[in-house]
């Protein structure tokens, strides 16, 4: 199974079919037939929505969406994450409506990471539902109109003391083809390293929807931007802007903060943990390249890799691949190795890393940044946020 999704990964970003293997080129027609019928069923979809004949629902509060045209990579939840983070530095008590995919790895990230905080983290498919029992959990306050998001804005001490349990603001992860919410603001993820590929819809291609999306978007984030050239980004752009030309562009990284070993979650680790050791990066995400270049920044001695699709689940033959694999390497150095994986790869099933033993398992922490380019960082996108909820 994984060789037939790293096929059609293949097929959906590499247009140079006369590289194609056999097993690429009988997929094709399949692909193009279930393409073709998937966009049909889209088109469908879209126009009962906006026919009325399927109904959309409106929280009592705004409705942040953080979406995007592709799969994987494209850095949502940790762009829900900030969002969510910058409100409630502002005295606004958020909730995070994410739907758990695949088992919820990146819905256990999020509440690891958001604990204890005023930020809030519901789970499930029916995103209206999952925000009414919050509502009559914790209440609800709508700012909308008022003076509040102002006034906190400009002092975030001042929030910090007015804020309260009740839900001000809702973040919707991956909310970009969640037609039955209405919301306020719509924010489309655009994952530089790959960010088209062959401009075909699921599942011969990596698009949700036509390009032509972008225009329901208010503001368009490149992510990976730090390992993208120049005039790729520059490619991206144009793209952006032909569709929608004023809609503002923001750009992303994920930078590196420290590291847990798979035994102690509760110790903070320095990244020089790894300085001049020998590293196997694991992954199963969407971008494992960005995970690896990440890692070879910090500076190890030497870095190898086990890339998996995005949410799979190590199984125990897996293991012992990577343990034949940590032999070698041990064989080859002369000092036992490191194993370093993401922190969605942890909070998928921890237990079965514990078989890597007793090879050192550790987990990398990061972290989104805006990079400041052509005068958008991160005041100016807070400045945003609030110029757009604002009614």
């Amino acid at each position: 199974m994984e060789k037939l999704k790293q096929a059609v990964k293949e097929i959906a970003y590499y247009r140079h079919q006369a590289k194609f293997s056999k097993l690429h080129l009988s997929l094709i027609p399949f692909l193009s037939l279930a393409s073709s019928l998937y966009g049909a069923l889209l088109y469908i979809r879209q126009s009962l929505y906006r026919s009325g004949f399927f109904s959309k629902n409106r929280l009592p509060v705004p409705v942040i969406s953080v979406g995007n045209l592709t799969w994987g990579g494209n850095g949502k939840t940790p762009m829900a994450e900030f969002i969510a983070k910058r409100l409630a530095d502002y005295g606004i008590s958020p909730l995070i409506l994410t739907r758990g995919y695949a088992g919820g790895d990146e819905a256990k990230m999020l509440k690891r990471h958001l604990l204890g905080g005023p930020v809030k983290v519901g789970v499930g498919a029916n995103r209206v539902a999952t925000a009414n029992l919050f509502f009559e959990k914790y209440g609800y306050v709508d700012y909308r109109g008022s003076k509040f998001f102002e006034r906190t804005y400009l002092d975030p001490k001042m929030g910090s003391h007015v804020g309260s349990q009740k839900i001000g603001a809702a973040v919707l992860d991956d909310g970009m083809q969640h037609w039955s919410l209405c919301r306020d603001l719509e924010i489309v993820m655009i994952n530089g390293l790959m960010p088209w590929g062959n401009c075909k819809l699921l599942p011969l291609g990596p698009l949700r929807e036509p390009l032509i999306a972008i225009k329901r978007a208010n503001i368009a984030v490149v992510h990976h931007a730090d390992l993208v050239l120049e005039q790729k980004l520059k490619d991206i752009k144009l793209v952006v802007q032909e569709i929608k030309e004023s809609l503002p562009i923001f750009y992303t990284r994920m930078t590196p903060s420290y590291f847990f070993e798979l035994r102690n979650i509760s110790t903070k680790m320095h990244l020089g943990a790894v300085l001049d050791a020998v590293v196997l990066c694991v992954s199963a995400i969407g971008s494992p390249y960005a995970f690896v270049r990440a890692v070879e920044k910090i500076g190890p001695l030497f870095v190898d890799r086990f890339d998996f699709s995005d949410h799979y689940s190590f199984q125990l033959k897996d293991i012992h691949m990577m343990r034949g694999r940590l032999r070698q390497l041990e064989d080859k150095f002369g000092y036992k190795p490191i194993v370093v994986v993401t922190e969605k790869d942890y909070d998928r099933d921890p237990e079965i890393l514990k078989h890597l033993h007793p090879f050192k398992v550790l987990v990398l922490c990061s972290e989104m940044q805006i990079i400041p380019c052509n005068g958008c960082n991160e005041d100016s996108f807070k400045s945003l946020l609030k110029e757009l909820l604002e009614v």
